[in-house]
């Protein structure tokens, strides 16, 4: 039994606790340790570097924290190396490389930084390779050219940008391939053609252009390329594909303008009929049924679901990833509670009778929805791992919630917001619909155990789901002849209201007005729309206690729905000078943008001479305050990686606005009182009641200057020459303000200096521009 240990150590999913076991680490002879699915916790000690003899190291699935100590290197013999789903800190270091042997390494969902090292390249003998969900800064495709002997692949959501290497196709023993959620660009490599063995090719959520190539579309093998941007052509598909192969979202933003392209391939999958629908209910993996009586939770029983997309007629479903190292040729994608919940009616029983499942995302559209607030209703219970003290009870199922590409839960685990296994609980989120369209996204971001009760167990899991408006609907009057009375009333009230206007508008009473209600009436706004009395009831009558600011066209005020919602609200200023022109240009052009960058533009008002946005709430205000504060309250303490975050969201948001959005957008006025930040500091434009559109990418002369003093380019100040490079200068001197901390239009140091761009200025001629920081 001596001998067994010391050659076998495993402790898999024996509720173990505390630190690292040092006892192992006197055990020199070992050859495999595996405390995979524990609760240990702390660092991972240095003397783990003694165990030389060691082949296989399992320590996923527990709560190991600290960096990864140096002396793994002393780990030669190493085959097997598994640390996913802990908390470590830092990089992935490069003493990998020291691993020349090993055949698996699995880094998934273990909070470590990239980028993946280079050293990686020295792994020639890997079989499987995981690594997934890093933090940090990204990085070209890492150095993979020697690795022949690749059966699975797995570089997912690690910010990889670049172009995809061709050598990958060349991997002829490669069976699963996903390098999904990175920035990867350019086409499909022609090489890829030559994967024969390739069973599950995920490719999906990058920016993948150039044209789909045919042999994906004609193979009988599973492949998701979703979410990219993809050039319509006229041999790409004319429907939804609903067979192997997963184009959901999958064109780029000029195929929305094209009648013919379906919409389930274009961006934010727009409506493809009038919308017309005001809730949904989906009873996931299960036949429909009716709740209470009046709740119809529609039938969701498609099978598969590795590189799935299905279409009903009010909603989409969208499912990708395959279990692994379960050895089941089929995976169900629907499970089965054989025994009632606990905490749950006989009413609403049937819906957690069944749940979908995925492997890694899950993605359900409510379609053709009318524009506003809706409350979404999430309902989950963990039926498959039971707590009956057996070693089904021992599983742990985690992931991340997504609402409109923004997350609402992170490393959720059921039965820790339950209280237990097979209880149900209900999670209620407000979202905004601005496209007609919302979208529901669970992710598997490496997290929770993969191997109990079995291998293959893990990834999101939902019972049912129920969308409601926050408004009420209009309603339908059927009765006939109520009708015709209301018509012929209606009609005589329309005569006599236009021939009262036609005499007030030849006096010239009402031009103002009606060009700017007019001007309202004819956009396509794609935001919700609130009610006067919704807004005071929010800001208390825009209370002076509320206002958090002014700025060009009038006052900012905090307000909170009654959902608990907290907006912000831009009040058009009658004193303004931008008046009616911005305020409606403002809405025409933000309701039409999405991006993590910009402020989010929740809805609008109008009513009588009340014209006012609904904003997003800007927790930490602007980067003026937080830089310039007059007092400590305001003031923030930014360290160096935070404002490096700042200047990286500035530029990220102007380059969508720039190249990216389906308009192109030059700001004009971007300035630290114009970049507001959020509660994790994250910074967002806003303003563009000043913006210019640039619609045929062309520079043109502007004939009305706008912007601000000391942020202008030359060009565009004294020649109102106005191309997107205007907003570069002006980024330039924010992020020179936010390096320095000095502001630039009250910076006055001595006579030598009249703005802290000249200062810079001379600092860099005399070589010493790291004195600016």
């Amino acid at each position: 039994m001596l001998m067994l240990v010391q050659f076998c150590s495993s402790f898999m999913g024996n509720r173990l606790s505390g630190p690292f076991p040092k006892v192992f680490t006197y055990i020199t002879s070992l050859r495999n340790l595996s405390i995979e699915g524990n609760n240990f916790s702390g660092p991972i000690p240095p003397d783990i570097g003694k165990l030389i003899n060691l082949q296989k190291l399992i320590l996923s699935s527990n709560a190991f924290n600290g960096e990864l100590p140096p002396e793994l290197a002393n780990l030669v013999n190493l085959t097997d190396m598994r640390i996913s789903d802990n908390n470590f800190s830092g990089k992935i270091p490069d003493i990998i490389s020291n691993w020349k042997q090993i055949q698996k390494l699995q880094i998934q969902g273990c909070s470590l930084e990239g980028p993946i090292p280079s050293s990686i390249s020295a792994l020639t003998s890997l079989s499987d390779l995981r690594i997934s969900d890093l933090k940090g800064r990204g990085s070209p495709f890492p150095p993979l050219h020697n690795m022949d002997s690749l059966k699975t692949l797995i570089l997912r959501n690690c910010l990889i940008y670049g172009e995809i290497p061709a050598y990958i196709g060349d991997m002829k023993k490669l069976k699963t391939l996903d390098i999904s959620y990175n920035n990867l660009t350019g086409e499909i490599p022609g090489s890829f053609f030559k994967l024969t063995k390739t069973d599950f090719l995920y490719l999906t959520g990058n920016q993948l252009t150039g044209s789909v190539p045919g042999w994906i579309l004609e193979r009988n093998k599973n492949a998701d390329i979703s979410h990219n941007n993809f050039t319509w052509e006229t041999s790409s598909p004319i429907e939804c594909p609903r067979g192997s192969v997963n184009l959901v979202e999958s064109y780029s933003t000029s195929a929305t303008k094209l009648s013919r392209v379906p919409a389930c391939l274009k961006h934010n999958f727009p409506c493809s009929a009038s919308p017309d629908k005001y809730s949904l209910h989906i009873n996931c993996g299960g036949k429909e049924l009716n709740v209470n009586g009046n709740a119809k939770y529609e039938a969701d029983r498609e099978p598969r679901g590795a590189s799935m997309f299905y279409l009903g007629q009010h909603w989409a479903l969208s499912s990708t990833g395959n279990f692994m190292d379960n050895d089941i040729d089929a995976d169900d994608y629907i499970v089965t509670n054989t025994s009632a919940l606990s905490n749950v009616s006989a009413i609403h029983s049937e819906l957690y009778t069944t749940a979908r499942v995925s492997p890694l995302s899950l993605t359900y559209y409510a379609l053709c929805l009318m524009n506003g607030n809706y409350t979404v209703n999430l309902h989950f219970a963990e039926i498959i791992f039971i707590n009956d003290r057996s070693f089904y009870s021992l599983g742990k199922r985690i992931f991340d919630v997504y609402i409109q590409e923004e997350l609402v839960l992170k490393d959720f685990n059921i039965e820790d917001e339950a209280g237990d296994t097979g209880k149900h609980i209900v999670k209620n989120f407000t979202a905004v619909v601005t496209r007609h369209t919302l979208k529901i996204r669970l992710y598997w971001a490496g997290r929770g155990t993969t191997g109990i009760p079995a291998r293959g167990m893990y990834g999101p899991l939902i019972s049912a789901i129920s969308v409601v408006p926050n408004f009420q609907p209009p309603t339908v009057d059927d009765d006939r002849n109520d009708l015709i009375v209301v018509v012929g009333a209606v009609s005589a009230a329309i005569l006599i209201v236009l021939m009262v206007l036609s005499v007030m508008w030849r006096k010239g009473w009402l031009g103002g007005k009606i060009s700017a209600e007019k001007e309202l009436r004819c956009l396509d706004l794609q935001t919700g729309i609130f009610s006067l009395r919704q807004i005071k009831a929010a800001t208390k009558n825009f209370n002076a206690e509320n206002k958090i600011g002014e700025g060009g066209f009038g006052c900012v005020y905090r307000g909170l729905l009654s959902d608990g919602t907290v907006i912000a609200v831009k009040q058009l200023s009658s004193k303004s000078k931008q008046g009616n022109r911005e305020f409606v240009n403002e809405i025409g052009m933000i309701s039409a943008l999405q991006h993590p960058n910009l402020v989010k533009l929740y809805g609008c008002c109008v009513e009588g001479n009340q014209l006012l946005l609904v904003y997003e709430y800007m927790e930490n205000n602007c980067l003026s305050r937080a830089l310039f504060g007059k007092d400590a309250t305001h003031k923030l303490k930014l360290d160096w990686p935070t404002r490096q975050k700042i200047c990286l969201g500035i530029a990220r948001g102007l380059a969508y606005l720039h190249e990216e959005s389906r308009i192109k957008i030059v700001h004009r006025d971007i300035k630290t009182s114009n970049v507001l930040l959020d509660k994790n500091l994250n910074a967002k434009i806003s303003d563009f009641g000043l913006a210019k559109l640039n619609e045929d990418d062309k520079t043109h002369i502007s004939t009305r200057i706008a912007g601000t003093i000391g942020y202008m380019a030359p060009e565009y100040a004294m020649r109102g020459y106005l191309t997107n490079k205007a907003d570069i200068y002006s980024f330039g001197v924010v992020a020179l303000e936010i390096v320095s901390g000095k502001s630039n239009t009250n910076y006055r140091p001595n006579e030598d200096f009249v703005y802290l761009l000249d200062w810079g200025l001379c600092f860099e001629r005399a070589g010493k521009f790291v004195g600016v920081g």
